[in-house]
């Protein structure tokens, strides 16, 4: 290789690395790795110490961990918001069968793999954050790999018109866990069409 080509390949790695840096707000690949280990700890905790937890007794003496899909920087990506006209309150189902009210705020519009996404984010009229939305989403991954019922996935504003959607931080609902809780369904402009191989997988007991 001459020193031209060498030069080239040089550059070329600092601008990825750049645009990792700038992705990852500012941070390493193995403080993103850290980052996310020690969020999955703390929810492995939560289930199995605290006395609110979904877990039963027995379910809570026989978790050892929880299961997740590897930690994929590509699933960490960022949105751009279109807000809804007229905003309005929409019931949405519970797995029990009644409904649980949310305001429509936005839609996140993204791509994946190379294929644009569009989602819906729901806030919660009790939320005092009004940058924080709830995203319950269902994929090809569900009822096979991911809880049928779908996962959530909490979201935060983060310029004027962007939020930051990481995948790799989806978790299940209470429901995935035990049948008595009742949990919102996905609404249907949130199934999407292709896998998402990141956060938690299906709770077996």
């Amino acid at each position: 290789m001459n020193t031209r080509n060498i030069i080239l390949a040089v550059v070329a790695v600092v601008l990825l690395a750049a645009v990792f840096y700038a992705l990852s707000g500012g941070e390493t690949p193995e403080q993103y790795q850290s980052k996310i280990e020690k969020e999955r700890e703390r929810q492995f905790k939560y289930l199995k110490y605290n006395a609110d937890s979904p877990l039963t007794t027995e379910q809570k003496n026989e978790l050892i961990e929880l299961d997740y899909y590897p930690i994929d920087q590509k699933y960490r990506v960022k949105g751009r918001m279109v807000p809804v006209e007229n905003r309005k309150m929409l019931e949405i189902p519970l797995t029990d069968g009644n409904v649980e009210k949310y305001i429509k705020h936005s839609y996140v519009e993204f791509e994946l793999d190379g294929k644009p996404q569009r989602l819906l984010l729901l806030q919660s009229p009790r939320e005092p954050d009004l940058r924080k939305f709830f995203l319950a989403f269902a994929d090809d991954t569900s009822a096979e790999e991911t809880y049928g019922g779908g996962r959530y996935l909490d979201v935060k504003q983060e310029g004027q018109h962007t939020v930051l959607m990481d995948f790799n931080l989806a978790y299940n609902p209470y429901c995935a866990y035990n049948p008595e809780y009742a949990c919102p369904i996905p609404p249907k402009e949130n199934l999407l069409e292709v896998p998402v191989r990141a956060g938690e997988k299906n709770y077996i007991k």
